[in-house]
């Protein structure tokens, strides 16, 4: 996404709750030989919900946050905001124990200033688009940088005209 905004319609990946379920539970089988972790740290606001499900799988009950901001307007990205840090407990030794999950690792922005705060703790994703993935330890899916992924907590039953009708 060279100007950073949403791309055209032809290069979408709409993920439902039960894939995006799938997705974080094969995540937390990955991570399950990684560990053990001594708590997770979840990259609101899309890692909350992978987070959650890799703690459960996991049976990590320390769950902290790192609250960023780097979206605005929805589809465009902007200049990142760092609104809540690690807590001084946890980042100690660099976060050594750690695990920091996000849903999705983009340009590297977020990421990099996440591993940046806590350089020694593990960081995954359940998606990696190519200029983000160096900085992933683990994750599941790769998907092309001009993709746009829509998450279930973005997305809306509505009517969707057939391919054929679309192409016209």
């Amino acid at each position: 996404m060279s100007d950073d905004t949403h791309p055209g319609p032809e290069k979408i990946f709409p993920v439902s709750w039960e894939q995006f379920h799938r997705d974080s539970r094969a995540l937390a089988w990955r991570l399950n030989a990684a560990g053990p972790f001594t708590g997770i740290v979840g990259v609101t606001r899309g890692g909350l919900v992978p987070a959650a499900i890799v703690a459960r799988e996991l049976g990590i009950r320390t769950v902290e946050t790192f609250c960023v901001a780097s979206y605005h307007e929805e589809t465009k990205q902007g200049e990142l905001q760092i609104l809540k840090g690690v807590a001084p407990e946890l980042a100690k030794d660099g976060g050594k124990g750690l695990l920091i999950v996000d849903d999705l690792v983009d340009t590297g922005k977020t990421g990099k200033a996440v591993c940046e705060a806590l350089p020694n703790a593990h960081f995954a994703t359940v998606y990696a688009k190519p200029k983000g993935r160096p900085l992933v330890h683990t994750f599941i899916t790769e998907v092309s940088q001009d993709t746009w992924i829509y998450f279930p907590w973005d997305l809306d039953l509505a009517f969707r005209p057939p391919i054929a009708d679309v192409s016209r």
